[in-house]
């Protein structure tokens, strides 16, 4: 059974979990928004097995501040971005499993510039 987090905090620019084992997780709010579960992020496939995916959002320095988070269930946490982006679930077995290592983050769309962070 996957551990659920006890504590989870934004301090400065990443997010504290502190497991219900006793493990504690740290990671960028850059890399969470970046690896957004959501099919607007990520894209999803169609019938045919097809990647589906919208055109990549702007992301600005808004886009890598956590205005909240609520749980879903007892399996996975939701983040609410500054820029108004919320709609992906990261689940608590996929961020324990990223603990251990983090996934390729997805390149950034070349026409929207990373911004810096304040």
């Amino acid at each position: 059974m996957t551990p659920v987090p006890k504590n989870l905090q934004v301090l400065g620019n990443e997010l504290a979990i502190a497991w219900s084992d006793g493990a504690e997780s740290y990671f960028k709010l850059a890399d969470l928004r970046r690896l957004c579960p959501c099919a607007e992020c990520q894209g999803e496939r169609d019938l045919l097995g097809r990647l589906m995916k919208p055109p990549p959002r702007p992301l600005t320095s808004e886009s890598y501040e956590v205005r909240g988070t609520s749980p879903v269930g007892g399996y996975a946490v939701q983040i609410h971005w500054g820029d108004g982006h919320g709609d992906g679930l990261y689940t608590y077995a996929k961020l324990r499993e990223w603990t251990e290592k983090l996934p390729e983050l997805p390149p950034l769309a070349t026409a929207f510039p990373l911004l810096p962070v304040r």
